[in-house]
């Protein structure tokens, strides 16, 4: 079995997006521009959360499968690759979350520990 992982998605939908297969849910939001598929991802990060405050794994899981996918092509329909992503987090990992923060102008949030 091939191992699938989320640069295999941003290549799955990076081939979608050309296809022009009225079929393709992919196809379909590249078509509508980011507008549309800006709201969807913003929709699919409201129910992730309504899904997580419920504590309900089943649609954790399935919740954030369609937030990162709407997620990646918001990215792909901006231009922006996935590895210029990671290479931002990457860079984030040698200090602190709070200091990281601090950096970027941001108040942690001083009630979670």
């Amino acid at each position: 079995m091939s191992r699938f992982d989320i640069s295999t998605l941003e290549a799955i939908i990076a081939e979608r997006a050309r296809s022009d297969d009225p079929d393709s849910w992919t196809a379909r939001l590249f078509s509508s521009g980011m507008e549309k598929a800006a709201q969807k991802l913003g929709e699919e990060a409201v129910e992730t959360v309504i899904a997580a405050v419920s504590g309900d794994r089943k649609a954790i899981v399935s919740e954030s499968a369609d937030l990162l996918y709407h997620w990646l092509v918001v990215l792909a329909l901006a231009g922006i690759p996935l590895e210029e992503v990671t290479a931002e987090l990457e860079s984030r990992t040698g200090r602190s979350g709070v200091a990281e923060k601090t950096a970027r102008g941001k108040s942690p949030d001083k009630r979670r520990g």
